[in-house]
């Protein structure tokens, strides 16, 4: 399955840049990331047998192991990409968040969205370690 991050702002050449970098090159699923003009753009469609997930500071505040249970429930159901969406400084409308399969939280605070890619490429590299049992997460 698919791990696609479609985040409103450029990240440029940044501290952040270098840790999403970092942590998705350590997954072995296959990845993307797709930005988008602050405002304006177009969200790209999405695909079929997809899920969406928005990060959303009203969303769902899941473990690791929780995201990793997810992730593994959609690939297993033939699901070909899960689509992470990072929105702008206004967050998402309700028609977005209603067609979402998923509203995502990292906690009740708004994150800045460079740190909040930073943050969702750590999780998708924890949560895909934790479904590949990695040793460092293994639980018991």
């Amino acid at each position: 399955m698919l791990l696609h991050i479609v985040a409103r702002g450029r990240i440029g050449r940044s501290p952040e840049a270098e840790l999403v970098e970092r942590y998705l090159k350590r997954i072995a699923w296959p990845t993307r990331v797709t930005e988008l003009p602050e405002s304006g753009g177009r969200v790209p469609p999405p695909p079929e047998q997809g899920v969406t997930i928005l990060l959303d500071e009203k969303g769902e505040q899941l473990s690791s192991t929780e995201l990793s249970r997810r992730l593994e429930r959609w690939r297993d159901a033939g699901r070909r990409e899960a689509r992470f969406l990072i929105g702008g400084a206004d967050g998402f409308g309700e028609e977005a968040r209603a067609a979402a399969d998923l509203l995502l939280a990292f906690g009740r605070v708004t994150w800045p969205h460079l740190l909040a890619r930073a943050l969702l490429a750590e999780q998708l590299w924890r949560a895909t370690s934790i479904l590949a049992n990695h040793p460092y997460h293994r639980e018991g």
